[in-house]
């Protein structure tokens, strides 16, 4: 899982476009955190965080940057800075066009613990 997350991430590093980078960085996030290893969770959310930022891409790809980094830091024990990713993740739900779209990082970000 993980030999094809990064696989697929290199692949949209080099074919795609910088959104399409960040997603692979997503990926990448998501499979660490299903796999319970923090550190590499954190850092490839930060680097999605990273990529959405600087490049400005907004809408349901940075609120999915946002929950991953949140999703990412609980899964590492931080339990002190999920809460402030899991309150930027939820304002940029708000942005979001698309309520289906919404709806799906909504219902991440209702899955997680964040107190």
């Amino acid at each position: 899982m993980i030999h094809r997350a990064h696989a697929s991430r290199w692949h949209c590093g080099n074919a795609g476009e910088q959104v399409d980078l960040a997603r692979g960085e997503w990926l990448c996030s998501r499979v660490y955190v299903v796999l319970g290893r923090g550190e590499p969770a954190v850092w490839h959310a930060r680097r999605c965080v990273e990529i959405d930022e600087a490049n400005g891409i907004g809408d349901w790809d940075i609120a999915s940057a946002y929950e991953a980094m949140t999703r990412a830091l609980l899964v590492a024990g931080d339990r002190t800075g999920a809460p402030e990713w899991a309150a930027k993740a939820r304002s940029a739900c708000a942005a979001i066009a698309d309520a289906d779209d919404r709806e799906v990082i909504e219902q991440d970000l209702a899955s997680l613990d964040v107190g």
